[in-house]
């Protein structure tokens, strides 16, 4: 063949959809006054701040790998898949503290998947809508007929029980789709993109090699410049959310259901105004009483939200994840 023919398409063309998800929370609730003596707050300061009233927190038998299998488990059962249907994992998560190996192929094995591709991504709280994308364009392109994307995080190995800042904010659990084809797109474009010139809004305090080369440094927890966080998410992330409604075109008055990333109430509210939806649009607010779970956050908020009978099977809604990088990513999707 000459190279002006081009390859072998992999697939003929096709699209993709969600076709079940799946959530795993910890079993130990954590209160808000369990935390305001350590730092020097009140119950009314953190609601007001953030509408976090409670948290999960996990304990020794819940690991980022136990939590990511248990979340995925529903997930397929929710589709009616076995594992071994499963060809590719994409697992979102800044909390698994091994560099080496990625925790997607281990929980692909723990799953029934082994063979799968299986890869980690990390992209803080955006991380499971970008892993929804490049899960529905493998699907689409014919690289796998069915992908499992994980967002799992123990964010309370890298908190600091001491930050007022952050304290109260971060919290544990999983959350987990399955994607697979579609005749139509059920999955619209994603609007993704980062900020690199603020990394330091939300990061790590120290890196691995620092606490390494010196062990007087304390544990490198996460920090956050909540203000800059604020204003950056609430001026920015409805445009990007825009983008992802004229992606699919849509719009905000089409929607059954929004789904943004759990990080804070306020955040929340304020998008709902800027994107002036209808009051008829169920908007998740998980953050009440599951905290800011980065990349678990949407699977989870989605996943309650399936279960209470608040969203039904082909809603359309429109999830959008933001965080550290700064990195952002939104999809307009119909429910399974």
């Amino acid at each position: 063949m000459s190279v002006e023919q081009g390859l072998r398409p992999s697939s003929p063309s096709r699209a993709s959809r969600l076709l079940g998800f799946g959530a795993y929370r910890p079993s130990r609730v954590v209160p808000n006054s369990e935390i305001v003596d350590r730092i020097d707050s009140s119950d009314e300061w953190i609601r007001e701040r953030s509408g976090i009233a409670e948290r999960r927190v996990a304990g020794d038998g819940e690991t980022v790998l136990d939590m990511a299998t248990w979340a995925a488990e529903k997930a397929l059962a929710n589709a009616g898949l076995t594992a071994d249907r499963i060809g590719l994992v994409v697992v979102a998560t800044v909390t698994y503290l091994r560099q080496t190996p990625a925790a997607a192929p281990i929980i692909a094995d723990r799953l029934g998947a082994n063979g799968s591709a299986a890869f980690d991504i990390s992209a803080a709280c955006a991380g499971f809508c970008y892993g929804l994308e490049l899960a529905a364009d493998a699907v689409a392109s014919g690289s796998t007929e069915h992908a499992l994307v994980i967002g799992v995080e123990r964010l309370s190995d890298l908190t600091d029980s001491y930050d007022r800042g952050s304290a109260f904010i971060f919290a544990d659990g999983a959350g987990a789709a399955v994607i697979g084809p579609s005749d139509v797109p059920l999955i619209g474009p994603v609007a993704w993109g980062s900020d690199g010139s603020q990394a330091d809004a939300i990061e790590q305090a120290e890196s691995w090699d620092a606490l390494r080369d010196n062990p007087e440094i304390r544990f490198p927890a996460l920090s956050m410049k909540g203000q800059q966080v604020f204003r950056w998410a609430v001026y920015d992330m409805p445009k990007v959310a825009q983008r992802a409604l004229d992606a699919a075109g849509v719009k905000a008055s089409d929607l059954d259901v929004f789904v943004p990333h759990q990080a804070n109430l306020r955040i929340i509210d304020a998008m709902v105004r800027q994107l002036d939806l209808p009051e008829d649009v169920v908007v998740a607010k998980d953050i009440i009483d599951t905290g800011n779970t980065s990349a678990a956050s949407i699977p989870l908020a989605v996943s309650r939200l399936l279960e209470s009978g608040q969203a039904k099977s082909g809603d359309l809604a429109l999830f959008i994840g933001f965080g550290a990088g700064l990195a952002y990513a939104a999809q307009v999707v119909v429910l399974p």
